[in-house]
């Protein structure tokens, strides 16, 4: 896929005031907030990500490089940022839902470190990692704060002929979903439109398919996704690590009173060598859920390092699935290490309310991550520690 330079410049200054001091807006601990109209300002929306971004390669002095990989529906890039020379690479993503907006400050403040920190831990990163991010992977959902792109059933149609009589797919949004009426502008859950075989073609017959089979990488956004994982295996042999930026309702740690601050999982498919996975045995020679365990144990313990405080109220996700669709499941399969951040509250809960802690939860995941992969040190450690992570539980 051709690719173009970003090439629109803020100052250094500007981007400093804006993204590196995260501001807290909070002072109690975390509650549901359900008023109309709570603001997200405080957020990056579409232009000042390419500004930021621009900024951020200009300063850098060519560490980093910034590049439109694709575009969504509506003809918005979407932007891939680079840094580091290392052979083992680290792909990770934000905002495939358009209304989980933290992970796309956080990564542009870690970009912004490792594209102009000299210090020992930024240059070892750069020296043995490739990191490329994918910061605002729906840029039309983002621009709508919502969680679905924006595509209708009869555009996919008309990119795919073949699918001239099948129904909409089971992710088509046409109804009302946390606050946003889809009957107007409909969209598909991007999140469920990936398929491990990343040179599936769409056919009628998988349709409109349901949440434990695979996509069909008929959206736009879905479709560069796959071509960036598809560009660095044939660049590098693998992708070795795969990280998505998420966030999700309100839980418990199981067995105590504390609010979930973050969810994590390593677990999105069964193991195709087991029974239960026997569907996905292809695949089995690459899946690597050891490791997988490995990198959400680095995660934990790096957020436990912050003490008694709401960063250590990490918990892990659902255990179990069957959810070959996501880009999680599809990446594991073909053999990525991966890891789900899911961060507590909506747009349509806190606004940009919290910002500043629930940004700095995940930069310091994401980091412990990045510092285990490129000293080695999650490579020891002992994955069956995963499962002493607590589970979340509802609020009741």
């Amino acid at each position: 896929m051709k690719k173009r330079s970003l090439w629109k410049v803020l100052s250094s200054a500007a981007l400093a005031a804006s993204i590196l001091v995260p501001q807290v807006g909070f002072a109690e601990g975390a509650k549901p907030v359900t008023e109309e109209n709570v603001s997200i300002n405080g957020f990056v929306d579409y232009e000042e990500l390419k500004s930021k971004l621009s900024q951020i390669e200009k300063s850098s002095n060519g560490l980093v490089q910034v590049e439109s990989a694709g575009k969504t529906n509506q003809g918005r890039d979407i932007f891939t940022a680079r840094v580091g020379h290392g052979d083992k690479v680290v792909l990770v993503q934000s905002e495939i839902h358009g209304n989980e907006k933290t992970g796309t400050v956080a990564l542009l403040n870690i970009l912004q470190y490792l594209g102009s920190s000299q210090s020992p831990e930024a240059k070892r990163i750069r020296e043995e990692l490739t990191i490329v991010a994918i910061p605002m992977m729906n840029a039309d959902g983002s621009e709508l704060d919502r969680r679905g792109n924006v595509m209708t059933w009869a555009e996919v149609q008309a990119q795919f002929p073949q699918l001239h009589n099948a129904q909409p797919t089971w992710n088509y949004y046409t109804r009302s979903l946390q606050g946003d009426d889809y009957s107007a502008a409909p969209g598909f859950d991007v999140n469920r439109d990936f398929n491990p075989d990343l040179n599936y073609v769409p056919k009628a017959e998988d349709f409109p398919g349901n949440s434990s089979t695979p996509g069909w990488y008929i959206t736009p956004e879905s479709q560069t996704v796959r071509d960036v994982y598809k560009g660095l295996q044939e660049e590098f042999g693998k992708v070795e690590v795969f990280l998505d930026l998420h966030h999700q309702n309100f839980y418990k740690i199981e067995g105590t009173d504390e609010d979930v601050t973050m969810s994590i999982s390593a677990d999105f498919v069964p193991d195709p060598s087991s029974p239960e996975g026997a569907k996905y045995s292809q695949y089995a020679e690459n899946y690597r859920f050891d490791f997988s365990r490995q990198l959400n144990v680095e995660l934990y313990d790096a957020l436990q390092e912050k003490g008694n405080s709401v960063f250590t109220n990490i918990s892990l996700y659902d255990q179990d699935l069957d959810l070959p669709g996501t880009a999680l499941g599809s990446f594991a399969l073909n053999g990525s290490g991966v890891v789900l951040f899911e961060i507590k509250g909506q747009t349509h809960n806190y606004g940009q309310k919290m910002k500043g802690q629930l940004v700095k939860t995940v930069e310091t995941g994401v980091m412990g991550v990045i510092n285990g992969v490129a000293d080695g040190s999650v490579y020891d450690l002992n994955p069956e520690e995963y499962n002493e992570i607590p589970n979340r539980v509802a609020i009741r």
